[in-house]
């Protein structure tokens, strides 16, 4: 029977060792990092209020944070900008970031979180790139774009093979990981591609705000899929030279079993059960 890891709602748990943390514990060493990246499933409001309760507790104890989002494009920064400027009213604000087409989910899943940006003046950072350029990078390769066109990126450090077998795990045995014809291994290298063309706009856009002892604490908020056991965001942060970054995930399990946590990140929160709206 495979190890199983107790994890109570509402606590925080060392996924390396199944031990609780205590949350005044954590959220005080947190505040002392460069990066702090707060993992999300997209459509889930649980998540997204779990998200502002933990930047408001870090900006309780360092007032010095700005918060990036991973729907934003840099082309948007002066939008944001202004938004937290207090200038744009909240549907001047959607439409001018044209919030459809960028992202697609419901606004009100993240406008919490943008009031609170707003309201105390908390810089809010675009941590994307263009979107063309991630389908261009998956299907032409970093080399062949010129460097007018790569949006300030650096080239993504290579995946590891552990990655590789992470985003295997994701796809499923139908994917085109499991390649068996070359058209298939094609589609493979491009995903990867576009994959990383991602994890690194993400660790640019947040390491170019890292640039001295008085630089903020950057809270990101991020697809777990671009942070969970280190890959992805992490990765790609640590070869830009920001080593000090914490990932939090939120939990559903009551037991998750140990060996799927085992380096999954450095904390990870229990969620409440969601209660169905009346």
């Amino acid at each position: 029977m495979a190890l199983t890891l107790p994890h109570p709602v509402s606590t925080w748990l060392n996924p390396d060792n199944g031990q609780p943390i205590s949350h005044q514990t954590l959220m005080t060493a947190l505040s002392k990092k460069q990066v702090v990246l707060l993992g999300e499933t997209h459509d889930r409001y649980d998540i997204h209020r779990w998200q502002l309760s933990i930047t408001i507790a870090l900006y309780t104890l360092r007032e010095n944070i700005v918060v990036g989002f991973e729907m934003f494009p840099r082309s948007t920064q002066p939008i944001l900008d202004k938004w937290t400027a207090g200038t744009l009213s909240e549907t001047h604000f959607l439409k001018e970031i044209d919030w459809k087409t960028v992202w697609g989910f419901p606004a009100e899943l993240y406008l919490p979180l943008f009031r609170f940006c707003r309201e105390f003046n908390v810089r809010m950072i675009a941590l994307n790139c263009y979107r063309p350029l991630v389908t261009r990078v998956g299907k032409e390769g970093w080399d062949a774009i010129p460097e007018a066109d790569r949006d300030g990126l650096s080239p993504a450090k290579p995946a590891t093979q552990e990655y590789l077998d992470y985003l295997a795990s994701l796809m499923g045995k139908k994917s085109p990981f499991f390649a068996q014809s070359k058209e298939e291994e094609v589609r493979r290298d491009r995903f990867v591609r576009a994959q990383q063309t991602w994890d690194r706009a993400f660790a640019c856009n947040i390491a170019k705000s890292q640039t001295d002892e008085t630089s903020p604490l950057v809270i990101g908020i991020i697809g777990r899929g671009h942070l969970e056991y280190g890959h992805g965001t992490p990765y790609q942060l640590k070869d830009l030279g920001i080593e000090e970054v914490s990932v939090l995930l939120p939990s559903d399990e009551a037991a998750p079993a140990a060996s799927k946590l085992k380096n999954i990140a450095d904390a990870c929160f229990r969620l409440p059960p969601m209660i169905e709206k009346d």
